[in-house]
């Protein structure tokens, strides 16, 4: 298999790369113009404060940024599938995600600026902090989906789900098996979802897996789908299947949205030293914004005025997230110290105090204490 294939028979599409509604006799969808500019509208605002991200991060504004140029669709379809009561798991690139379950924007960047960990409460919004540490985020959603199942939230039209995030790198990671595991043995209301983005920082697929990564399912005894992650339709009418799969008991559920990273892995990386420009070029063609637009105006009448507005919606968006930026304050140095433990503990305070007195020191003197001014 190789990046810049159409992702094979199996692929489920609604939305073709040149604008065209198809249909599928398993997986369908039936929205109004109202709902596919909304799905416009949820894109092309998260490309724009990412993109500022992107640009804050080169300004020294930010540690790092993680990037999700090109996997709009498959966030922005996962993100509006669920519902109040679901719980989503991220890893720490799900910005998408984040703004269908109602987060700020702004809320992302003390992670990247390096000023916390997460401002947000995970259970009011279903949405957990992010999680570095690679497919680590599917054995918790593994373990809550549990708990949802154990307090018999499932079983309805009105059950809760689960839904974890992680990239097809992280499928090589022993965390992500072991909560297919759990999570098939136990029939827990989980939605894994991989967003194939055909890169695990430079390595390519072919070094993940020797078969498509949605037939890895059939292993565990549950179903894997393959899914145009590039195609919001598509990975909105799957994820609500899947979703709704596991809500009356038949979890979990693998979806693959097979996608692509068209900007670097983090700002760290430069992918430029392992992946071709022909391959970005050819995937360039399959953008999921640009497929919706011309959607958009094919069949629903959507004129330029509409586009405008949009536009003009996410400037002002990208104006405060990066406003907000500059004005955070620097945290006091001993918040590190404060959310360690739930009680106190002799050692951190030591530690604390040490540090704190360490930095007085450096504390402005006067200038003659300070050899003067010369």
């Amino acid at each position: 298999m190789r990046a810049t294939s159409e992702g094979g028979a199996d692929l489920v599409q609604l939305l073709t790369p040149e604008g065209e509604r198809v249909t599928h006799p398993d997986f369908d969808i039936d929205l109004t113009a109202a709902q596919l500019r909304d799905l416009y509208r949820d894109m092309v605002l998260v490309r724009r404060f990412d993109r500022e991200g992107n640009a804050l991060q080169r300004q020294g504004q930010l540690g790092i940024w993680v990037p999700l140029l090109g996997q709009e669709a498959a966030q922005i379809g996962a993100g509006r599938a669920l519902r109040s009561g679901d719980m989503a798991f991220p890893s720490y690139r799900e910005h998408g995600v984040a703004w269908c379950r109602g987060l700020d924007p702004t809320e992302l960047l003390g992670i990247f600026r390096g000023t916390d960990h997460g401002s947000w409460d995970p259970l009011s919004t279903g949405f957990h902090l992010y999680t570095i540490v690679i497919g680590n985020q599917a054995l918790n959603a593994a373990g809550y989906a549990m708990g949802q199942k154990f307090d018999g939230k499932v079983g309805d039209d009105d059950g809760e789900a689960t839904m974890v995030f992680f990239g097809d790198g992280a499928t090589s990671q022993g965390d992500v098996h072991e909560a297919m595991v759990w999570g098939s043995v136990y029939d827990a209301p989980l939605v894994l979802f991989c967003q194939n983005n055909q890169w695990a920082i430079s390595e390519p697929l072919e070094r993940q897996t020797r078969v498509p990564l949605y037939q890895r399912a059939a292993g565990y005894g549950f179903p894997g789908i393959r899914v145009d992650g590039n195609d919001v339709l598509a990975s909105l009418a799957v994820s609500k299947w899947a979703l709704d799969e596991c809500r009356h008991g038949n979890g979990p559920v693998l979806i693959e949205a097979f996608t692509y990273r068209m900007d670097a892995h983090t700002t760290t990386d430069d992918p430029t030293r392992y992946r071709l420009s022909d391959e970005l070029e050819a995937w360039k063609l399959k953008d999921p914004i640009e497929r919706l637009r011309v959607h958009l105006v094919r069949e629903h009448d959507a004129d330029q005025a509409f586009f405008d507005e949009v536009q003009a919606e996410s400037d002002e968006l990208a104006a405060r997230f990066r406003e907000f930026c500059f004005s955070m304050p620097e945290p006091d140095p001993g918040r590190i110290f404060s959310e360690v433990y739930a009680d106190p503990s002799p050692a951190v305070t030591a530690q604390r105090d040490e540090l704190l007195g360490y930095l007085d020191g450096f504390a402005e003197q006067p200038a003659a204490a300070q050899g003067g001014v010369h």
